[in-house]
């Protein structure tokens, strides 16, 4: 590692390594809520043993944003539905009065403020290893194996990793994000042994990268692959059936792989704090849409009855569908984004190079030497309503125009 490379890391793990008063401040109130939560448990009938999880209970948690996960571990005989139901509502007794918001993965759970520290409060089932019946039974497995894992090098170079990937916004697992949760930011560095050692393996990409720790699938190969068809597999090392990385979405992986790359070529604090974006006013966005000459097509609709992870789901299954439907009818679409203020508003934008088409298009049929294909492609569209002209032969093919379907975007 170079001087300015160290000089950079150093700086920045100074910033983001929690001080003695913050830590003590943290680790009381985690212990005070996981007091609250027990004792409100009780109070309402509620076996429950709960427990500190997460980057606070590794001590991988950032300065700038300490989180705390507290976690209700029910007994695996109770119903399913104590965990969306009745733990729930444990939940927002035991933190009344503070901003609450109701969140949800395989089943809900509750997001809270207190003392400006955000708060997750997730119940699930108390298990023995590899007999889950919820997807968040595994954490407390989690925890123990980082923890044993970890000391205190290592924890920066995890904080590191987070802040950088924070920095270029490809940091955290909700749907919202399709990025890189914490334990999977954990796993990376103990595999690789630094933040410099992550970023090297990553800007080596090839297009699939496999990560398994406890060599589960050593000589079996061919099915890790069968197994795992996703890109990045990082094998979880408390449940050889699945893949940490699954949530992560493709282009998060490639603009990671990018940064990566970009970081190590020319080492810049501004990966780890990029400067903020100055927003064009009016004026400019109307110089620069009359520059590009594409044109911009606007879907808005208003509230949306779903948690985040369901409404953001939502958002991008319809971004995907509408972008497929366009290019369909033959419109280029250059970009597409989602917005949402997860209240009263929810955009879809599409980039397209034209709104609108001409009436006609050319379509090509099948080559002459295609006997069978040729008569059908001439029985559909020989008289036709929709055929304008042909069909005719061209270049050894058969060809028509054809009358389109949908030429004004907006229209459609």
């Amino acid at each position: 590692m170079n001087g300015e490379v160290n000089r950079i890391l150093q700086k920045v793990l100074k910033r983001i390594t929690p001080t003695r008063e913050q830590r003590k401040r943290v680790e009381q109130l985690a212990r005070r809520l996981q007091e609250k939560v027990s004792q409100t448990a009780r109070e309402m009938g509620v076996t429950a043993e709960v427990r500190v999880e997460g980057s606070v209970a590794k001590d991988t948690w950032l300065s700038e944003e300490p989180e705390i996960d507290i976690f209700m571990q029910i007994p695996p005989e109770l119903p399913r539905e104590m965990l969306g139901n009745v733990c729930l509502k444990v939940a927002k007794k035991a933190v009344e009065g503070a901003k609450q918001v109701e969140r949800f993965a395989e089943h809900p759970y509750l997001e809270a403020f207190v003392d400006n520290v955000r708060i997750n409060i997730v119940p699930c089932y108390r298990v023995k290893k590899g007999e889950w019946k919820s997807a968040t039974d595994r954490t407390p497995y989690h925890t123990e194996y980082v923890k044993k894992r970890l000391n205190e090098k290592l924890r920066g170079e995890i904080r590191l990793l987070k802040r950088f990937m924070k920095g270029i916004g490809v940091y955290g697992a909700e749907i919202k994000v399709g990025g890189f949760s914490g334990y999977l930011c954990e796993l990376l560095v103990i595999s690789y042994g630094s933040f410099i050692g992550v970023l090297e393996n990553f800007a080596e990409w090839k297009g699939k990268t496999v990560i398994d720790l406890e060599r589960y699938y050593e000589k079996r190969e061919d099915e890790l692959q069968l197994m795992f068809p996703d890109p990045l597999v990082v094998v979880d090392p408390v449940d050889a059936g699945r893949n940490v990385a699954a949530a992560v979405r493709r282009e998060k992986i490639a603009e990671f792989v990018a940064a990566s790359r970009a970081f190590l070529e020319k080492p810049d604090e501004k990966f780890f704090y990029p400067p903020p974006i100055e927003p064009f006013n009016p004026k400019q966005i109307r110089v620069e849409l009359r520059n590009r000459g594409s044109t911009l097509l606007f879907l808005t609709f208003g509230k949306v009855d779903a948690v985040s992870d369901v409404l953001w789901g939502q958002l991008y299954r319809t971004q995907k569908a509408l972008r497929a439907l366009l290019e369909t009818h033959d419109f280029h679409v250059l970009r597409t984004s989602a917005w949402s203020d997860e209240n009263e508003l929810n955009v879809l934008v599409f980039e397209l190079e034209q709104a609108t088409l001409p009436p006609v298009k050319r379509h090509l049929g099948p080559p002459l030497a295609k006997r069978r294909e040729c008569k059908k492609f001439v029985d559909k569209y020989l008289g036709s309503e929709r055929t304008v002209c042909g069909p005719f032969v061209e270049d050894s093919r058969w060809v028509v125009e054809v009358r389109r379907e949908v030429v004004d975007a907006a229209e459609f």
